[in-house]
Formats: C-alpha cells, structure tokens, sequence
C-alpha cells in the first residue's frame, strides 16, 4: 500500500506529465493491480494521484487498462463504503473528462454501470438513499461520459433497441430532479438530461446531430415526452427556495426535449420513416410514430403544461428565469410553429409580457425575439403579427375582469403587463383596434372593473384636515397624493401599470373618441365615476406625452403627436364636466345647519339622560325629516371621487402647460374650494393640484398664484356669497386665499370683507359657523400680514444690562413684588401711581403740531388692517350667545387658544374636577380590560381628554395646583397595563428639553422641614428667612428687577426662548406639563421612579432622598424613565443653560 508521501510525490509529477506510453504503463500498473486484488479507499486515492501524472494522450491509450480496476471495485459484490464509491467517481471522472470513448460496449456498459449506483438496490426504479455528495459524484461521472462520447457511438444510445435503458436513465434523472431537496443535487441531474438529449450549453465540446441523427433522437425522445414535461412542469412550479438555477435548468430541458420530438422539419420526414417494430419483440410498443394525429393530440396537451409553465416563470422574482421564458418562447416558435399551433397563442403572450420587465437585459431580448418573428411571419408569407397580437388583445380584454378577480396579484401584474405590451407593440394600430365598437366596449368595461375601488375603509371619510386652512403657509409644498385600495388587487404595480395601459390608448388612439366614450360611462352611472375619471386622466397625461416610457420594442412605427388645439378642447370638455354642480359639490361629511344645532329651552345633557323627554325631533316621522343624510359608503365615494377629479385637473395643467392659463378661470375657484374642505384627503389633493398649477403656469408659489389672481376670484367669491344654496362654500375660497397671500390682497379684499360680515347678518342663524371660520382666517391673515405691533406685544420684558449690579433691596423687592401681584389680581387698578405721574405723557399731536394749543378735535384715520379687524370684531362680539351649540364651541376654543387668562379661573373651578376625576375613576377599569375595550365610548372619552389636556395646560398656563390635580390624575396612565393609545396619550416621540437641570429641581422640591439653607427649594420649612420667603415667593432664580415680569413656572428665565427645547408638535398630557413646570413634573415622576440618587450643588444642602429612589421596576418603570430622560438638559445646550444663568445673576 502506498503512503501519502507517495501519493503527494505523484500529485507533484503532474507539472512534468508522462508522455511516453511504455512508462506510463510502468508507473500506472502497481496501482492498477493493488487495486484490483485490495479494493481499498487509499489505494484508489493512490490511483487516482498516478493518473494525474499521465498526459491525457497517453491516458487515453490506457483507458481501458486504467478504466478496468475502477469498474472491478463497483462490481465487487457485496455493500460497499460510501467514501469508496465516492472516491471511484472522482477517479472515473478524472479519466472520462480528459479521454473519449470510442467503443459503443464501453459507453453501454459505464452507462448501465454508472445508472445502477444511483438506483436503489430494493427498487431499481427508484433513486437510492445515498448521500449527496455521492449523488454528486455519480451526476458528474455520468455527465462525464456523455460527453467523453465520440463520434456516432453516442447515437446509439437513442436506438429503439435501447428505449429500456434509455428510459430508465431518464426516469431516475427526473426522480432526481422532481424529489431531490439539495439543490446541486437537482441542477447536476438536469444537467445529465441535456447531455443525454444532446443540448448541454456548456463551454466543452459537443457532439452535434443532424438530419437523421436528429430524427433519431427525436423519435427516442416522443417516448417519454410526456413523462418528461410532467416531472419538469411540477419542478418549474415548485418552491422558489429551490433557486433560479434549478428553474432555469428545468425549463431549458423542457423546450429542447419538446422542441426535438415536434420540430417542424423531422415531422415532415417523420411519416416516412419505417421503424421494423415486429423484429424488437416487446421493445417494439415502446416505439412512438409521429404521425399528424398524434402531433395534434400532444400539441393540445403541451398548451396545457405550456399554460402552467407560463404561469408559473413569467412574474419570477428572478430575471433569468424571466430571461429563460423568452428563450423557451423563442425557441418553440423557431422550431415548432406549426405542429404547436395551438399554442402560438400563449407563446406570443409571454413575448409580449416581458416587453415591460423591468430588467434591461429581459426587455433587448423580448424586443429582439418579437422582430425576428415578425420577420419570419412575413417571409413565410403567414399572418402579419399585428393581426394576430390584434386578435389576442380583444381574447384579452374579454377575459381580464375575469383574471383580475380570481388570480393572484402576481399573476394580475403579469397579465397587465402582457396588455401593455400588446399596446406598445401595435403602436399606431392601437386606433385601429378602438374604431372597433367591440374591441372599445370590451376594453373599457373591463378597465371600469378592474379600477374599481374599495370605498369601505371608515378611515377615509374621518381623516379630517387637522391643521387648519387658516394655518397653512403661503409656501406650502407639493402634497402627496394619497394611495387608493382598490376592490380586486394591493400591489402598487398593479395600478402603474394600469395608469401606464390608460396612457398608451392615449398617445396611440384617436382622443376624441376616448373622451367621448370615457365621459358617456362617467355621466353613465355613479359605479362607473370615478373609475372613468381615472382613465381620463391617464388618457390626457399619455396624449400629452406626460409620464410615458417611449422605449418601444417595435422602431419600425412613429409615435403620432397629438395636435394641441385637440387636446386643449379635450380638456376643456372633461373640466367643465368634473367642476359641475352635481360632480363637484358632494357632501364629504354630515353637514348640519346651525339651526339643527340650536338648543332646546332645556340643556342637552338633560334631555339626552332623560330620554323620552329629549329633543323632539326623535319623534318626527322619517317622512317629514328631511332629506336622509349620506351613508358611509356615500360619503367614501363622494370624497375618493373628489380626490380623483383635483389630480385630473393638476394632471391636465402638467399636459397644457403655459396654455392652462386661459383655463385658470374655470378651474381655480373649484380648486380653491376644496382646499378648505374638510376631509383631509381632499383638502390634500387641492394643495397637490394647486402645485400643479404652480408649476404648469410659472408661478412661483401658491401665493404667487393667487395673489395674481385674486381680481376674479374676489368677484367670484362676492357673488356666490349671494347665493348659499347654489354655492355653500364660497367663504371657504376665501380662507384659502387669505392663507395664501399677503398683505397686499388686503385693499381688494375689503370689499368682500363686508360683503362677507351682511352675509352673516343674513344667515346669522343658519351658517353662522362658516362665516365664523373665515373670519378666523382673517384675523390671523392680518396678524401674520401685520407683525410689528403683536411682535412688539408677544416679545418679553429685556433685563438692562448692569455692568456694576447694585445689592439687593429686599424690602423694596417684596413691595414691588406684592404690588405687582396685585395688580395682576385686579386690586387697586384703579389707583393712581405716584411714580407714574411723574413723567407727563407726550402726545404725538403736540409733537405733530409743534405746540399748538388749539385746532380741530379730529380723529386719526385708523389704518386699513385695524379698520377691518375692528369692524370683524364689532359685528362678533356676540356670538359667545348665538343659539347655536356649535358656534358657541368655537368661540370658545378660539377664546382658548389666543386669550387664556380670560377662561383660565372656570376652567380651574368647574372643568378641571370634572376631567380629572373621570380619568381617576376610569383608570383601574381600563387597566383591567381586555382588547375589546378600545372599542368601547368610555375609552373614546379617555382618550379625548387624555390629548387635550395637555394643549389646556399650555394655552391656559395653569397654576401649580391645577397642574398637580392633573399629574395626579395621568400618572396611571403611565402605567404598562393601559392600552397603548392611552400610554402614548401620556407620552409622545418628540424631545423635549427644559430650562433646569434635574438637581436644580430636585433641591427647590424638598419636602417641608428642611435646613434654613434650603433658600432655593420650591418648598420651604415655616420660619423661614424673609430671604427664603422671596425666593419662595417669585419663580426661582428670578432677580428683583424680575418683578415686573409676568409670574412664570419654577426655574424659568426671560430668557428661556434661546435655551429651551420647545416641544416639537406636542398633544399629549406629560410633555405638555414639561413645558408649563418641568420642576413639578419632574418632582412627581420621581416620586414614582427615580434611577438615580442627586448630589446637592453645595456642602451646605442636606442629600436628597426621593421616595422612588430604592424601589424595584414595576408598570409604571418604562414609561416614567422615558420622560425622565427627555427632561434631562442636552448637552450641547448646557452651555446656553450656564451663560443665560449668568446673565440673568449679573441683571
């Protein structure tokens, strides 16, 4: 036996190969006869290093010498070692790969030989339970042979006399292919079949057949063709993690194999071929004539398993696989176009299916293989492609609502795009398909019910426009148009590639009779509205050439251009539709009059806990109560169909261009109107197409275009406001404009302010609510066009730097201090201030007049902005008591955003309670809930005044002990047993910084009974010092020129607007509290949970204890911590923190 050293030595001989064969012979026989008398794995390996070492002309005069101890071991009887039969592959594979076998015994032999190891020793049918590595082995050594066949040995393979052992191969190849889970088990077995059947594409080299050689072949093959496209069909259609590879292989075998036995050119020598069956015996039945029945039986069962091959590779994940469709289409056209004339059809389908795809290299090649046939229909004299591509696009629009219902989204995408492509490949002949009555009806029903929508969703119609019309900047961005679910698909490419479908009738039909027809459905019937108004919109954009891939697979047609007087009248034609009474002005809410909201005599509340004695409008029978009010699905649709209609406008301004100006008067109120609507996606949907505007037209921004158009959109406004019933919303064009404009709208605006204030002395009962929205909007308008005066009112007192600060006055500090107060109170406002007396006031009219002592007693005319502002204010001085809930309502929450000290003692004393002891009383019963809760109206209630407390205690700046009613009443909420939207009711994303740090607060915070030294604690030992008493008194850290500053939160300074991290879009409870005191809060999160222990800022402070320092994590730790750290002072802002500290110790 040879040693490993030898065995190395040989490997390294094989840089000076062997030539001569006499030597060769030497060296290679004692291995040859040790392994042939001890069959062991280190002999073989032993053979297998000599055998590098021997040129491969010379191994090939040995062959058979060399081939013999190999097959010797496979034939030994008896089980044999996996390792040892593996490592006699990698050996007869060495040889087979560098030699040819000339004798037709020999590949015979090896092939049987070979076959059997894969086979299993119980059922030979079957393939053997081996590992697969040797499987591998075994696949490769096989592949080997095939290919070491030379000459015409290897068509004897495909003798009849073979069709036995040919087809068992074949069988346990498929097995192989079908059953195996290793995946270069199943690539490695298919590999085998092309090399069997002569089509292997590999870079070595091949035997090639022709003519008869190929009839043989082909005449073998119809036996077990349909054994083949069986197994093959269920290996293309299975499981994706299998991997491209193993697809791409199985789908070449099945073309070839199918491709071989139907050639077009051996079936028309097929008949003449005799085959002598009686002298094969039973062999004999086994033989397949192809005669014309038989090619027409297997065409029509191939277009079956062709159909689920289709099927199953056209939307594949992976491009080759799409690549090897096109190649299969490619081929069985090529080859088989008549004897598969059945299935022509789905071919061509596949072909222009993967016009679309969205890989390059899939696109070139479709493109190439669509001219080729082309040009070989037209050589032969066939029928012209655009025929039968027009056939199979009215096949299609037939069948497609059908398809869109019952297949799968991927195979809906597939079948679009085979439609998209049937469009771009005809081109201009797409006009001849649509001048048919039939072709038109078929393809635009079917597009009606393909894009119909799905209008269920409740979400739709209560998505309000939360930020005001009024809050809007004039340089408001382009806004998203928003996603629609559609009944019978969910993929977005679904819907590109019907927007896509629309645009090319578009560019390649006649415009007018797509107009014409989409309009009839539109005005048709409700169920075809807005589906036909996508289209429309889609047909405009592809005319106009907007948003169109022009990549064609044809070149041999011009794209035609649509004429622009067309277009514009096209247009015309669909806007003054779209804007229409009965189109554009659709309730998207339940609107109801100010009069329906008028109280009775009694309050509400009563009558609704007394039931039968409530509003006695329940018992008004439903004839006599007017109209019925929208459903829900009413109201969707309404509002989908209103958001489908402003994109057609933005969409045809994108079309025209400059030219859209002329259309601006037609369409910018509409739009303008619907900017102030409501519903959100409608509102969203204006802005968008407001943009749009923008951009065809050249302006700037939204302000630019509406402050240029503000003359006819004025005197539009005025006369509607006339007419209410006509046009409800008139006052909501106004708002907008004002929205978005500046101050110089205001001299044209004027007019139809006044106009605007009669309409409401009019409609005082009946729409009171509108006017009072835009008059809102006016208000805020003037504020933002006029800055100065409530910049200089908004902005704070300034401290006056002192270079040498003088020492304090505490006496004088705490009488400035209690006189302040006082003031602030109402007491003594009256009074007259000595010190204020001491300055006489300078009246601008001495100054003006240079002293005269008399003149005419003529009022100053008061500016524009005033005048309106005053005349608005005048005319709603009493809606506080209008009858109407409603207007009240508003009222007070304008009253509550702009003037809080007005509502902030009631809110105190009669609302607070309330609230928070319906939060307190609720909490444990939400906390034990189940999921269903959340469903419940006492969960809709806790979350209403969970998210709108938080916004009271800003806009009110609450006091410290509303503030704690409030902590205390949120903190279950805290709590990890809450549904989660009541825990984000309490918390929110956004980061918050405050103006003190943590042991700042902790130290003014210390419970009562602390050191005297404890001056600067929020809460302070009895007895204290008058100095404790002043910081007791004042905010802390505040200076005495500080008194005449307004009281602000603990640890607040004048200058908190630089340092302090306002609260980025804050709603919620605790990040709202953070803003009014973060010391108290952060006091009373501690007291819950505290993850750390404070050191005092000086040796003289006592430690500080909070009760949640040592206590375990519990429901409440998550959360807690949450806001804890968002109080924690950023550190790049320390820096601010300490110098603002500075400044304000120096004042």
């Amino acid at each position: 036996m040879l040693s490993y050293d030898k065995i190395s030595h040989s490997w390294k001989m094989a840089d000076h190969q062997i030539a001569d064969p006499k030597i060769a012979f030497a060296y290679l026989r004692p291995s040859c006869v040790l392994l042939t008398k001890e069959p062991t794995l280190s002999n073989i390996e032993a053979l297998s290093g000599h055998l590098r070492a021997v040129s491969d002309g010379t191994l090939q005069l040995l062959q058979d010498y060399v081939l013999f101890p190999l097959r010797f071991v496979l034939k030994t009887p008896g089980p044999k070692r996996e390792a040892l039969v593996q490592a006699t592959m990698e050996a007869l594979a060495y040889v087979l790969e560098n030699t040819c076998i000339h004798s037709w015994e020999s590949l015979r032999d090896l092939f049987s030989e070979l076959c059997l190891c894969l086979c299993s020793p119980t059922d030979p049918g079957k393939p053997a339970p081996a590992s697969e590595e040797l499987k591998l082995a075994v696949l490769r050594c096989l592949d080997a042979l095939l290919h070491s066949a030379y000459g015409d040995v290897v068509f004897r393979l495909y003798e009849p006399t073979m069709l036995p052992g040919l087809g068992a191969a074949v069988s346990l190849f498929l097995a192989l292919a079908e059953q195996e889970k290793a995946r270069e088990v199943q690539t490695a077995a298919l590999k085998c079949l092309l090399s069997l059947f002569l089509q292997c594409n590999c870079s070595r080299t091949h035997t090639e057949p022709k003519g008869n050689e190929k009839c043989t072949l082909g005449r073998a093959l119809a036996t077990f063709l349909p054994g083949i496209t069986r197994a093959l069909s269920q290996v293309i259609g299975g499981d994706v993690r299998q991997g491209h590879a193993v697809t791409v292989k199985a789908m070449r075998v099945w073309y070839t194999s199918v491709g071989l036995v139907l050639d077009d050119d051996q079936l028309q020598t097929a008949s003449k071929d005799s085959v002598d069956t009686p002298e094969l015996g039973s062999v004999g039945k086994l033989v397949v004539k192809r005669t014309p029945s038989w090619c027409k039986a297997t065409s029509k069962r191939l277009a079956l398993a062709l159909q689920k091959v289709i099927s199953c590779t056209s939307a594949h994940q992976h491009w080759r696989v799409r690549l090897e469709l096109v190649n299969l289409s490619d081929y069985l056209l090529t080859h088989c176009s008549k004897s598969l004339a059945d299935c022509t059809g789905p071919l061509l389908e596949a072909l222009v299916g993967a016009v679309n795809d969205e890989e390059l290299r899939v696109k070139e090649r479709c493109s190439a293989v669509l001219e080729e046939v082309a040009r070989r229909n037209q050589a032969n004299g066939g029928q012209d492609l655009k025929d039968v591509l027009s056939e199979n696009l009215h096949g299609l629009a037939s069948s497609l609502p059908r398809l869109m219902r019952t297949t799968d989204d991927a195979r809906k995408l597939f079948v679009l795009n085979v439609f998209l492509g049937y469009l771009k490949i005809l081109g201009p002949q797409v006009d001849l398909v649509l001048t048919s009555a039939a072709h038109l009806q078929r393809i635009s029903r079917a597009l009606m019910q393909v894009l119909e929508l799905d209008v269920s969703d409740v979400r739709i119609v209560e998505e309000k426009s939360f930020a005001p019309m009024v809050d809007l900047g004039p340089e408001a961005q382009q806004a998203q148009f928003q996603r629609k679910y559609f009944l019978y698909f969910t993929d977005d490419k679904i819907f590109s590639a019907l927007k896509q479908i629309c645009r090319m009738l578009g560019r390649f039909g006649n415009l007018y009779l797509l107009v014409d027809h989409f309009l009839d459905l539109y005005k048709e019937s409700s169920a075809y509205r807005k589906q036909a108004a996508l289209v429309l919109n889609e047909v405009i954009s592809g005319a106009a050439g907007v948003g169109m891939n022009m990549e064609h697979s044809r070149a041999d047609h011009t794209d035609p251009q649509t004429n622009d007087e067309d277009l514009k009248s096209a247009i015309v034609s669909i806007v003054e539709e779209y804007v229409s009474l009965n189109n554009w002005h659709l309730p998207t809410a339940v609107e109801h009059s100010d009069a329906e909201q008028q109280e009775e005599p009694r309050s509400p509340i009563s009558a609704l806990m007394s039931g039968h004695e409530g509003n006695s409008r329940h018992l008004v029978p439903a004839s006599n109560a007017g109209p019925r009010s929208p459903t829900l699905h009413q109201l969707n649709s309404n509002i989908w169909q209103l958001c489908i209609q402003l994109e057609g406008i933005g969409s045809f301004a994108l079309a025209l261009g400059t030219d859209f100006r002329l259309l601006l008067m037609t369409s910018l109120y509409p739009v303008l109107e619907k900017a102030g609507d409501e519903s959100l996606l409608v509102s969203q949907s204006a802005l968008g197409a407001m943009h749009n505007l923008c951009v065809a037209c050249d302006y700037g921004s939204p302000k630019d275009l509406v402050i240029s158009n503000a003359d006819y959109l004025l005197n539009d406004v005025s006369l509607n406001l006339g007419r209410p019933s006509l046009h409800p919303h008139a006052p909501r064009v106004l708002g907008v404009m004002f929205a978005h404009s500046d101050g110089t709208l205001l001299p044209l605006v004027v007019d139809v302010v006044q106009d605007v204030l009669t309409a409401l002395d009019l409609s005082y009962n009946q729409r009171s609510l509108q006017f009072c929205a835009v008059l809102q909007s006016l208000m805020k308008a003037l504020v933002r066009w006029f800055p100065s005066s409530a910049e200089d009112h908004g902005k704070p007192p300034t401290v006056p730097h002192r270079q040498n600060p003088e020492p304090l006055d505490l006496r004088q500090f705490l009488l400035d201090y209690k006189k302040q107060k006082e003031l602030a109170e109402g007491i003594g406002a009256d009074e007259e201030d000595p010190s204020d007396a001491e300055v006489p006031p300078v009246t601008p009219s001495c100054e003006d007049d240079g002293g005269l002592e008399e003149g005419p007693d003529v009022k100053p005319e008061l500016p524009m902005h005033i005048s309106v502002a005053k005349d608005v204010m005048e005319r709603c001085v009493h809606l506080l008591s209008h009858p109407s809930l409603g207007t009240r309502l508003k009222v007070l929450c304008v009253l509550g955003e702009t003037c809080g000290d007005f509502l902030r003692k009631r809110v105190s004393k009669e609302v607070l309670p309330r609230l928070t002891s319906a939060l307190s009383r609720q909490a444990e019963t939400s906390a034990r809930s189940g999921p269903l809760y959340t469903h419940t109206l006492a969960y809709k209630l806790q979350l209403a005044v969970l998210q709108g407390l938080g916004p009271l205690c800003v806009h009110l700046d609450l006091g410290d002990s509303d503030l704690d009613r409030i902590s205390e009443a949120c903190l279950p909420y805290l709590s990890c047993r809450q549904p989660i939207r009541l825990q984000e009711a309490c918390l929110s994303p956004s980061a918050v910084g405050t103006g003190c740090s943590p042991q700042d607060a902790a130290h003014r915070t210390l419970p009562t009974g602390s050191c005297p030294q404890n001056a600067a604690h929020r809460t302070l030992p009895t007895g204290s010092c008058p100095q404790d008493a002043a910081h007791r008194t004042l905010p802390t850290g505040r200076s005495p020129q500080d008194a005449a500053h307004r009281t602000l939160p603990t640890g607040r300074y004048p200058q908190d607007a630089v340092v302090r991290i306002v609260l980025l879009g804050g709603r919620l409870v605790f990040r709202h509290l953070m803003q009014v005191d973060p010391d108290a809060c952060w006091f009373t999160l501690s007291e819950v949970f505290c993850p750390t222990a404070y050191e005092p800022p000086h040796p003289s402070l006592l430690p500080i204890r909070l009760s949640g320092t040592d206590r375990p994590r519990n429901e409440y730790t998550d959360n807690v911590l949450q806001l804890l750290h968002e109080l924690q002072l950023p550190e790049e802002n320390q820096t601010l923190w300490t110098r603002a500290e500075m400044r304000s110790d120096r004042a």
